[in-house]
């Protein structure tokens, strides 16, 4: 009340959007700005970016990332979509959604914890691990699954995929049910097979709720860490970026390496992140 009406109209906005701005400075853009600074200025200096580039156990390590983006996110989204279609058509849809979207309430952890019961090996003993107990079954020898490279690695992400795809299913079921009903009738009136009405008409109609749901995930699988260090800790060939990172802060006492890991994972992240934002103003969504 102190101001002008047209002095009101700019200062209130920033009095609502002022508070989370100021949390997003302090616990985000100056910790980054911090860590960019740190992966300069520490001892090592450029020397960690030379090992960030050149070694080769760190290349492998951003191997491993690859296969769980490409693997977990086209495994998550795949298999998402693909559950979204035929619940639609099942009697006890909610039920049936309920049951894929459960494993989304188990912590990363949780989850690694449970599955290391399914891979667990017992040399020389009765197998206690599911993967293992049927695979004994058949009449094949037991297999360090968690140990033996480079299945491992994607023994983990099926973890993962497991994780997602319940969320996945419920973006892509609402995109689906938003389909006017008047297209694909046409379409079977034209002769179109279940099939192709999925894969010509309902597919292309969904496709902004598709791009979303895949980026989203795939900023998920980027930053996986929870899952690789519950299970091995990146031994066996198995190690991510954010684990490595937590290694060389954590571990090796190297902040400039661990800074360096960071700064990279955040350049992999962020033209993920812009075209998310895209896709969204695409929509009519505020960004």
């Amino acid at each position: 009340s102190l101001f002008g009406e047209r002095t009101q109209r700019r200062i209130l906005p920033w009095i609502f959007v002022g508070p989370a701005l100021l949390l997003l400075g302090i616990y985000l853009v100056i910790p980054a700005v911090l860590t960019i600074v740190t992966s300069l200025t520490s001892p090592g200096g450029l020397q960690n970016w030379n090992w960030a580039l050149t070694d080769p156990a760190t290349w492998a390590t951003y191997r491993n990332n690859i296969i769980w983006l490409v693997v977990g996110t086209a495994g998550a989204v795949g298999l998402g979509l693909l559950i979204a279609g035929l619940v639609d058509r099942v009697k006890h849809e909610s039920m049936v959604k309920t049951l894929v979207f459960i494993p989304l309430a188990i912590s990363l952890v949780g989850a690694s914890v449970i599955w290391r019961f399914v891979y667990a090996w017992s040399p020389g003993k009765e197998q206690y691990g599911l993967l293992n107990a049927i695979w004994t079954g058949l009449g094949q020898k037991a297999v360090p699954w968690i140990q033996t490279p480079p299945i491992n690695t994607y023994l983990m992400v099926v973890i993962l995929i497991w994780l997602q795809t319940g969320f996945c299913m419920v973006v892509l079921s609402a995109a689906i049910k938003g389909v006017p009903a008047e297209v694909t009738e046409a379409a079977k009136l034209d002769g179109a097979t279940e099939r192709q009405l999925f894969r010509k008409i309902i597919v292309p109609m969904i496709r902004g709720s598709l791009v979303t749901v895949t980026i989203t995930t795939a900023i998920v699988v980027l930053k996986v860490f929870d899952i690789v260090f519950t299970l091995t800790g990146g031994r066996f060939d198995t190690d991510v970026i954010a684990n490595q990172m937590f290694l060389q802060k954590f571990v090796y006492d190297s902040p400039g390496r661990s800074a360096v890991l960071a700064v990279i994972l955040f350049v992999a992240v962020l033209p993920l992140m812009l075209l998310n934002v895209r896709q969204m103003k695409r929509q009519g969504l505020p960004a």
